[in-house]
């Protein structure tokens, strides 16, 4: 099996700077073209392309970006330690961004399935789910082994975000307000069962 190249940091915040660029832009009360949000954002027309395949998935994207705002702030003057609380608390977040930015966001969804599979040189999506989950188990970090952690990461990606959305709303016919309170549900019992190991362990 052929190993999936990871995505860079870097490769991350030049796409960040190109949605950040174009928000500015568009600010301006006008619809800038991919060379305009290339330049302001420092790179060349070409590497734009590379991130974006046309300007309209730039521009589609870019208010949902700016929607999320800095990840940092949502738990800066929150030193609480109950994971499963502020992992509650951040799903909240992504929920009301992701249902007040539907239309938006599945266009973006649509534009990333029609990118090639088979091209992984750079990101399709921007990754906001994770820093925010990273985020808000920070507190609580030192409480999960390793492989439980990344375990639990992993698997909270899949409720945060426009996916589950999708699942909710068009699979299964579930209005918003008990989306989310299923997602609530479940964003506790997955923090609650990655403690668990540890809870056994100090009972034997």
């Amino acid at each position: 099996m052929t190993k999936k190249r990871k995505v860079s940091n870097q490769e991350l915040r030049t796409r960040k700077d190109l949605l950040v660029a174009a928000g500015r832009l568009m600010k301006q009360g006008r619809k800038p073209t991919m060379e305009e949000v290339a330049a302001e954002a420092m790179v060349s027309r070409a590497t734009a392309y590379r991130y974006f395949q046309s300007v309209e998935a730039l521009l589609v994207e870019s208010p949902v970006d700016a929607a999320v705002g800095d990840l940092g702030q949502l738990f800066k003057d929150n030193p609480s330690e109950d994971a499963e609380a502020r992992i509650d608390e951040a799903e909240a977040f992504m929920h009301r961004i992701v249902y007040e930015n539907e239309a938006q966001l599945r266009i973006v969804l649509a534009n990333s399935i029609s990118r090639d599979v088979a091209d992984t040189s750079l990101p399709k999506r921007q990754n906001r789910r994770l820093p925010l989950i990273e985020s808000a188990l920070a507190t609580a970090r030192a409480r999960f082994r390793d492989e439980d952690y990344d375990k639990l990461c992993y698997s909270l990606s899949l409720i945060f975000g426009p996916e589950a959305m999708i699942v909710f709303k068009d699979v299964l016919g579930i209005d918003e307000p008990t989306a989310r309170q299923v997602k609530s549900w479940a964003v506790r019992a997955l923090v609650r069962g990655a403690l668990q190991p540890l809870k056994s362990r100090a009972k034997s």
